[in-house]
């Protein structure tokens, strides 16, 4: 019985350890490690094909406690409205200077710094723009509760209506984004140099698209618009729905969809 603890131990432990490596096929096989792990705990345990198809199934429906617990109860606001705000303190974001200043070294201009919130949640942004490329630039920190992450966005917007967009956002997207964009979605470990350079070669491998300019101070009204406008998107495909005076929340279907953007998080699809 100890003998088979260990081995089950063991298994776990390489599976996470598969899981910390940079090559996707390395990752899926922990993963599938984590399954089989915990479907060998259960059949350890009770020694029944049930019981472990059940430990093994853990794994795909704990999402459910978050989404039910805490998605089906939010709501948030549909207007964005961005608003003038002082940064985040060096406690809550460490990395603000530097990367402000990186963004600065390789040619950008600092623009403002917009936030919106709405009780526990703040979405900050402090937006650049590279006049010489056309490419808008952004710092995000999102901050919900306790949780907290930050990621890097560089976009061009096109002649004919196309968003190209790069950036190191950590996860999988809880919503579709807007029509027309072409996603170029990159390590979250890379400098932000790397990142401009990743965007602007992601740009040459398109179909020459015609890169509009645009005027520093409208910048925030043109996320505002987009911000609005994927909204919009995401009623219209059924993942939000409205609720209450320019209030929305997750539909049934919005919470199958975060479900399986966790999956694929967990066995690294995208």
């Amino acid at each position: 019985m100890i003998s088979q603890a260990c081995i089950v131990a063991a298994a776990g432990f390489a599976s996470v350890a598969l899981r910390s490596f940079e090559s996707q096929a390395l990752f899926r096989i922990g993963t599938l490690g984590l399954v089989a792990t915990s479907f060998l705990a259960g059949w350890l345990l009770g020694g029944s094909l049930i019981l472990a198809s059940v430990f093994a199934s853990t794994w795909f429906l704990l999402p459910w406690m978050e989404i039910l617990t805490r998605v089906r109860r939010l709501r948030l606001p549909l207007d964005r409205s961005l608003r003038k705000c002082p940064p985040p303190s060096n406690n809550k974001f460490p990395d603000f200077s530097s990367l402000s200043d990186d963004m600065e070294s390789i040619g950008f201009e600092y623009v403002d710094d917009v936030d919106w919130s709405h009780g526990d949640t703040r979405h900050f942004y402090r937006l650049f723009y590279d006049p010489k490329n056309f490419v808008t630039a952004s710092i995000c920190l999102l901050e919900q509760d306790q949780f907290s992450f930050f990621y890097v966005t560089f976009t061009s917007r096109s002649k004919d209506g196309r968003l190209f967009l790069t950036w190191n956002y950590p996860f999988s997207y809880g919503m579709h984004l807007l029509p027309h964009t072409t996603l170029n979605k990159v390590d979250e470990d890379l400098e932000v140099e790397e990142l401009a350079l990743s965007h602007i070669s992601f740009l040459s491998s398109q179909d020459s698209p015609e890169i509009i300019a645009l005027e520093a101070e409208s910048i925030r009204n043109q996320i505002e618009s987009e911000l609005r406008t994927q909204l919009e998107h995401n009623i219209a495909r059924g993942i939000l729905v409205r609720d209450q005076d320019q209030m929305i929340r997750y539909s049934l279907r919005g919470m199958f969809f975060l479900w399986v953007q966790f999956l694929r998080e967990f066995v690294r699809f995208s």
